[in-house]
């Protein structure tokens, strides 16, 4: 019997619903999506948790190129939840989520640790972090340049005040929108909380991909009982290496998975735009980005290892 694939169920919904008045459309396309999206992190070996921007994609591409090498998959094929999995059951089976905006909030529900779905208790969960000021930064052009309409119009439609992508500056969206910095910081810090006591939770972080990309993908697959050789992970690590996906990237050699090219001649428009660890201090004035700063040391809890000017201190396990 065949099996229809995840990306194709997302796509009926999506175009099932496109001919509807607004409203009607927003309802049923959230409620549809958030069944789809439970149905994925519960059938899922791994499921990653990341607020978009924060390398969520990247690790896909260097899992993805493990079960390349293993299995012949195509290079251009990314590995997001069921792709590899249909054709070699023995691949697990991903999922990846924000787990907050909009139908992806219900897979954070499952993992709210009063009342943590059952399948949930025991599941590889890795919650990937970012400094919020370089997710605020990315998160800005993601939004204003890359994000689907359909998608855009789902977390509007959850805003007091909707986003017009058109006209809204970065400093304007980073330090006063309602996903801006003070949001940011509010997700990290209730993704710690979930995750405190989870048995089976492995918190990561960007810079940790970025320092130490061998050590931090051995340790995300070893969630799953998955063990590579040492030339596999190097290979996965150079596949997925900045320059080696921008070049990719600028070629169209993604068809799905995120990377798909969006305009060729706004650098800021990549997937595979900076890739730098405290890149927001280019972005912003000293006045502006020691006012980022203070809220970052006021509000964000230290166990992540986060600091002025983009330090990236030790992560506090176990607090």
């Amino acid at each position: 019997m065949s099996v229809v694939p995840d990306r194709m169920k997302k796509a009926a919904i999506i175009g099932g619903t496109a001919p509807l008045p607004k409203s009607i459309r927003v309802s049923l396309r959230k409620r549809g999506l958030a069944s789809l999206e439970v149905a994925k992190a519960r059938k899922a070996q791994l499921l990653i948790i990341a607020h978009p921007k924060s390398g969520n994609t990247w690790l896909k591409v260097m899992i993805s190129r493990l079960y390349q090498l293993r299995h012949g998959f195509p290079d251009s094929q990314i590995h997001k939840t069921d792709e590899f999995t249909r054709k070699v059951p023995e691949v697990p089976r991903l999922a990846a989520s924000n787990g907050c905006y909009s139908y992806e909030a219900a897979v954070g529900a499952l993992l709210e640790p009063a009342n943590r779905d059952a399948g949930m208790n025991n599941k590889a969960v890795v919650f990937l972090a970012r400094h919020p000021c370089d997710i605020a930064v990315s998160w800005y052009h993601q939004f204003t340049k890359r994000q689907s309409k359909h998608k855009q119009e789902l977390i509007n439609a959850e805003l007091a005040h909707p986003i017009d992508r058109e006209t809204i500056g970065m400093w304007d969206f980073v330090r006063n929108s309602e996903i801006g910095l003070l949001h940011l910081i509010e997700f990290l810090n209730g993704w710690h909380r979930r995750l405190a006591d989870h048995p089976n939770a492995l918190v990561t972080r960007y810079e940790d991909l970025r320092g130490q990309p061998a050590r931090t993908l051995r340790a995300v697959m070893a969630t799953v009982d998955e063990f590579f050789s040492d030339d596999e992970i190097e290979e996965a690590v150079r596949f997925g290496s900045f320059d080696h996906l921008r070049g990719l990237e600028s070629q169209g050699h993604f068809k799905q998975g995120g990377l798909t090219l969006r305009n060729r001649e706004d650098p800021n428009s990549f997937k595979v735009r900076r890739a730098k660890v405290g890149g927001y201090l280019e972005d912003f004035s000293p006045q502006q980005v020691a006012e980022l700063d203070e809220l970052v040391a006021k509000h964000l809890t230290p166990a992540l290892g986060y600091g002025a000017r983009g330090a990236v201190g030790p992560l506090a396990l176990g607090d």
